[in-house]
């Protein structure tokens, strides 16, 4: 007797399942390719993400830098805090509420990301290669719609 579940037999599941498949492999491999090369930098992949974030936007509450690259509160404190310790960013006052800080890029960090992110970015364009311009563009558009809904509204949960 089998302890799995029978596959789902209805197309709609299926294709889900599949797409779903699909679209965490191809983030692995992207992933694994550019976290290759940033190892080399000292950097993890949230590290990088936060100094990515900082180094486009500017200062960010803790707040908005949390929720720019996708971790906890008790993460964003860690990461910072790891940041602060090699020079990278600085915490800063927030004028209008003082239990709030800023992270905002030190010198030191500003000079990093001008000497990494170029590398980033083409590493970037070459790892998204398979797909023209115009595919790129319409992946987006349909990525963009697929987070849109799941964050809003994915159906009941179980």
């Amino acid at each position: 007797m089998s302890t799995h579940a029978a596959a789902p037999t209805d197309r709609r599941t299926a294709s889900a399942l599949k797409l779903w498949v699909v679209l965490s492999r191809a983030y692995g491999a992207i992933a694994d390719r550019l976290n290759a090369r940033m190892a080399k930098t000292g950097l993890t992949d949230t590290e990088f993400g936060a100094l990515e974030a900082l180094y486009h936007k500017g200062p960010l509450l803790l707040g908005e830098l949390q929720r720019s690259i996708l971790v906890s509160s008790g993460g964003i404190t860690y990461v910072v805090d790891r940041l602060e310790r090699q020079g990278l960013v600085e915490r800063r006052p927030c004028s209008t509420d003082r239990r709030a800080r800023y992270a905002a890029l030190t010198p030191k960090g500003e000079r990093l990301m001008e000497e990494i992110f170029p590398g980033h970015a083409e590493q970037v364009r070459l790892a998204l290669g398979g797909l023209n311009e115009e595919e790129k563009q319409h992946a987006t558009t349909l990525l963009r719609k697929l987070g849109t809904y799941a964050a809003e509204d994915a159906g009941p949960e179980p």
